[in-house]
């Protein structure tokens, strides 16, 4: 079971970003002056007093806007409220009850979900000012000023009376799969065959799908959730519709939780500016992935064009030079046999671990072939390394000063331990520990400049 969901809505400029950045406890979300910044969903994990839960911060729903978002604020407003477990309305105590603030809590009123009314810019913590919210018939408004930190343990009080402690939340144990893509590159088709039934409407007309479906099935023995998700379009196509926004919404946390994704690419159109785009998010959420070039059947094809393919998707995905390929057709049913034994491979790439000798051994030769580069006059001494996680594959680099490691460094160090062990399918990460500080080291993000 996910974790539950808080959103946070109200019209543009109400402080909807800084909440979030400040819950989520890092800068996440654009905080600008001009109404109408943040125009992506953005999550965060949040833990409040025993209680986990996943914040997502909204764009701001404006009655008045002349940019096409008018006809689109109820459609919006409706999927938010249908999705959260909590809602967080937030308004603006300076400027009072605004129009758009009346219509937002008229659809919230008969939603019958758990709202929590914040009043936002008290910075002085003028409570008075919040008596006019009640107007809007939400129950208690709390006065809070995120600028000043005022008042937001209260939110969080209340937000958390609404949810299951995490030791109460019931974990599903089967492995998730997320399939993912653009619209119409054949997603439902695939989960279809691999459900072995008609479970999710396949359609030539783009945008069938609209929220991302969950279905259940058993593969050798072991249990499995697939996930077919609305079509990802490009930002400039979706950012001002209501409902593709919010199944964008859908299809990214169906990313998150998900064990493995299929990235689903239309061969007929190739690697396209928003496929690696869709790729990307997979490779920045840490996610085991197969790329999956669907409509194979179509392509007029010689012993070299797999090759030729891959050759495409090496120079666009090189973000990613751990991606594994799989060329099918949900149509005839070609190589179809293969997703779910290259998904188990992928989830063993994903969960390996390497003992600490071992790697310590491959460190030693790695750094016998290639000597860490000179910065600002120093050399960089790599001490050792240990495994500290999987699911991705993580390590803890140990060095003299972390201020001298490159990131074209760790990526040598990436490519020879995938030469020494089967990693492909999965990212892994490297933490920086640097040695010999006060507290024994320090944690530190690799430098990319």
């Amino acid at each position: 079971m996910r974790k539950p969901l808080v959103a946070i809505i109200g019209r543009p400029n109400v402080g909807k970003s800084s909440f979030f950045n400040y819950i989520v406890g890092k800068r996440i979300s654009i905080i600008d002056a001009t109404p109408g910044v943040t125009r992506d969903r953005i999550y965060g994990d949040a833990e409040w007093c025993g209680y986990a839960f996943t914040l997502v911060d909204t764009g701001g729903l404006d009655a008045k806007s002349e940019d096409g978002f008018q006809k689109n604020i109820f459609r919006q407003a409706e999927i938010a409220i249908e999705l959260a477990d909590v809602i967080v309305f937030l308004v603006d105590g300076k400027d009072g009850i605004s129009n758009s603030d009346k219509e937002i809590a008229d659809l919230l009123r008969i939603s019958k979900k758990n709202i929590v009314l914040a009043v936002n810019k008290l910075d002085n913590f003028e409570v008075e000012k919040t008596y006019d919210f009640y107007e809007l018939g939400l129950g208690e408004p709390h006065p809070i000023s995120v600028k000043q930190a005022k008042g937001l343990g209260d939110v969080l009080d209340e937000i958390v009376k609404f949810l299951p402690k995490s030791e109460e939340i019931v974990e599903d144990n089967s492995i998730k799969i997320a399939v993912v893509g653009r619209p119409n590159v054949g997603k439902s088709s695939i989960v279809n065959r691999i459900l072995g039934e008609e479970r999710v409407m396949v359609s030539d007309i783009a945008g069938t799908t609209r929220d991302a479906i969950d279905s259940k099935f058993k593969y050798n023995k072991k249990d499995y959730t697939i996930v077919d998700t609305a079509g990802l379009r490009k930002k400039s196509a979706y950012e001002n519709q209501g409902i593709e926004h919010y199944s964008a919404l859908r299809a990214i946390e169906a990313i998150r939780r998900a064990d493995v994704v299929l990235v689903v690419f239309d061969a007929e159109e190739g690697a396209t500016e928003q496929d690696v785009r869709i790729a990307g998010l997979v490779h920045e959420e840490g996610k085991p992935s197969l790329i999956i070039m669907n409509k194979w059947d179509i392509i007029e094809k010689d012993d070299k064009t797999i090759n030729q393919f891959n050759k495409i998707l090496s120079e666009k995905l090189k973000f990613m030079n751990y991606f594994k390929s799989l060329y099918i057709s949900a149509k005839t049913g070609k190589r179809f046999g293969e997703i779910m034994v290259e998904v188990d491979k992928v989830l063993k790439n994903a969960g390996r671990r390497i003992k600490t000798g071992v790697l310590n051994n491959l460190l030693a030769s790695a750094i016998l072939e290639n000597e860490p580069p000179m910065r600002k006059n120093r050399r960089l001494k790599v001490k050792y390394i240990t495994q500290v996680s999987v699911y991705p594959p993580t390590f803890a680099l140990f060095v003299n000063d972390e201020e001298l490691i490159h990131f074209s460094y760790l990526r040598y160090l990436e490519n020879y331990f995938r030469r020494a062990a089967d990693f492909s399918g999965t990212p892994i990460k490297f933490i920086i520990k640097q040695t010999g500080v006060a507290g024994g080291y320090k944690r530190s993000e690799p430098k990319s400049e």
